[in-house]
């Protein structure tokens, strides 16, 4: 025992165990002078020798549950600097606009709840998706806040889907959009790309009109004109649900109407593969 002190000391030893140590000492009926006592004299004493804060709860004779349930308690009581993250909700995530300009390194680590097991018709759909490898109608969903990199990752992934002989669908705005658009056209497949858009050609950005230049199939909506985007992009997204059999989504916590396409997308019996990018 003496020896296991010293070589805490040596090498720097926290308190904690250097304390451990001292009442494992006067429990065995040694002092930390270096004399010793016998047994018999040691249960005699019993209540008079002191223990550290972990001894005493082991040596009192208790519950083994409540005696561990007293020594976690005082070692919880020492981390003052942990925070417990369970229970944190969407609003404590970053913003989208927090995401692009700070990146999510500062972003808390959620302890999240198990996800629900899929429903019978949710695994019998994946299932045959597995086992059909032929080309399936896919629509693109995702948000304008994007960085390069990610815009570069979904390039790669629309420029492989077209050369798999699948049909793209997807809208016509910045972002995740017009990476979509990029990667089909790489493909040179223009008859596997179908662009929707969510109102006339003359409504899009500046940028994405001059991308759409290069897109034959185009399915514009004039009657959306007088809407709001929002109200307009729900049609559209709708419309787009409506043509293919799986969705792609990319969106941040905070993407209301990406999330609730992915949710009417589920509802009828849509495959969907969301990515959130925060």
């Amino acid at each position: 025992a003496r020896r296991a002190r010293r070589e805490l000391r040596a090498g720097g030893g926290c308190k904690l165990a250097n304390g451990m140590a001292k009442g494992a000492l006067r429990a065995s009926g040694r002092s930390l002078g270096g004399s010793t006592r016998p047994r018999s004299a040691a249960r005699e004493a019993g209540a008079n020798v002191r223990r550290t804060p972990l001894a005493r709860p082991l040596a009192a004779g208790g519950a083994p549950q409540e005696s561990l349930a007293r020594v976690w308690g005082h070692v919880a009581s020492r981390r003052k600097g942990l925070v417990c993250l369970a229970g944190l909700g969407p609003e404590d995530l970053p913003s989208q606009a927090d995401s692009i300009v700070r990146g999510t390194g500062d972003a808390p680590a959620v302890i999240e709840a198990a996800p629900k097991p899929p429903s019978d018709i949710e695994y019998l759909q994946e299932l045959i998706a597995i086992q059909q490898n032929g080309p399936k109608n896919i629509g693109f969903f995702g948000t304008r806040n994007m960085g390069f990199l990610h815009q570069q990752l979904i390039e790669i992934l629309s420029y492989a889907m077209v050369l798999t002989n699948n049909h793209i669908f997807t809208s016509g705005a910045t972002g995740t959009n017009a990476a979509v658009i990029r990667g089909a056209l790489r493909a040179e497949r223009p008859d596997l790309l179908t662009v929707v858009l969510p109102q006339s050609i003359s409504k899009q950005p500046p940028e994405s009109q001059e991308l759409l230049k290069q897109v034959e199939n185009i399915v514009e909506m004039p009657d959306n004109d007088d809407l709001t985007l929002f109200e307009a992009s729900s049609i559209c997204n709708d419309d787009i649900i409506s043509r293919v059999q799986q969705i792609i989504c990319f969106a941040f916590h905070d993407s209301n109407l990406l999330l609730e396409t992915c949710a009417q997308a589920k509802e009828n019996k849509k495959i969907v593969t969301l990515f959130y990018l925060d």
